[in-house]
């Protein structure tokens, strides 16, 4: 597997973490774990397959996924490649009309959200270009394009930073504490800008957080102790929901995540 990374323009950086270029000569398969970003995919070539519990089906050219609960499991064929675009929470919302948490554990064809012909027209801009820098600049002057104003939510973005710097371990009541509204309106705004509700991305932070902190000289009870958890069986249960895998089973797989 290849991967190059590469960084949002200055005008593009507040809403756009990075873009992924992937690539596979041999074909592989890669397991996505929930994360807090809405992700856009533009396949540059090869196919794609995305597998669910026992069904199987082959991504769209370009698409666009949703946050969501549970893994994924990708497949690349041969000579495969794709572009992602990873927003920033509460970035997407600055591109697309529709509330976000409608789009939640959803995986749809870009062309549901944009004009059909504008998707196509990238998407052929992309194939006959050559330098991953040139698709990277077709990708941001198609996003500009998309711009739909400014949405910027201070109380929400404020939320999921406080969220972020507990590692996930913060109640709602501690997040509405000395806010002027209420618990209704604050999560309904939450959804709509991050596109999912404030427990759900204080668990998938979390969950994040605990493998990417993993350390084998640390036991299993002791790490869910450590990440706000006083009952083994809620750990394995929400571990299991983020990984369809057991801790020890799961930082035994060499199978690469993402």
């Amino acid at each position: 597997m290849n991967v190059e990374t590469f960084l949002p323009s200055k005008n593009l950086q507040p809403y756009i973490r990075q873009y992924l270029i992937i690539g596979s000569d041999t074909g592989m398969r890669n397991k996505i774990l929930p994360g807090s970003s809405l992700v856009i995919s533009f396949r540059l070539k090869g196919k794609i397959s995305h597998k669910e519990g026992d069904r199987e089906s082959i991504l769209p050219n370009s698409g666009i996924a949703g946050l969501r609960r549970n893994p994924r499991l990708i497949e690349y064929s041969k000579n495969t490649s794709t572009l992602l675009v990873i927003f920033k929470e509460g970035g997407a919302v600055n591109f697309l009309k529709e509330p976000l948490h409608n789009l939640f554990e959803l995986n749809l064809s870009l062309d549901y959200l944009i004009s059909a012909k504008k998707v196509r027209e990238t998407e052929q801009r992309l194939f006959h270009t050559k330098t991953n820098l040139e698709k990277i600049s077709i990708i941001e002057k198609f996003l500009i394009s998309e711009w739909v104003g400014s949405k910027e939510d201070k109380l929400i973005l404020d939320s999921v930073h406080r969220i972020r710097k507990s590692n996930g371990n913060l109640k709602i009541a501690d997040l509405l504490k000395g806010m002027p509204i209420s618990r209704d309106s604050y999560e309904k705004r939450f959804r709509e800008v991050i596109g999912t509700s404030p427990k759900q991305l204080s668990n998938l932070v979390r969950m994040r957080n605990i493998i990417d902190s993993y350390s084998s000289k640390i036991n299993f009870t002791d790490l869910a102790q450590e990440s706000g958890y006083f009952d083994q069986a809620h750990f394995i249960k929400d571990f299991k929901t983020f990984t369809d895998e057991t801790p020890k089973r799961f930082f035994k797989l060499s199978t690469p995540y993402w």
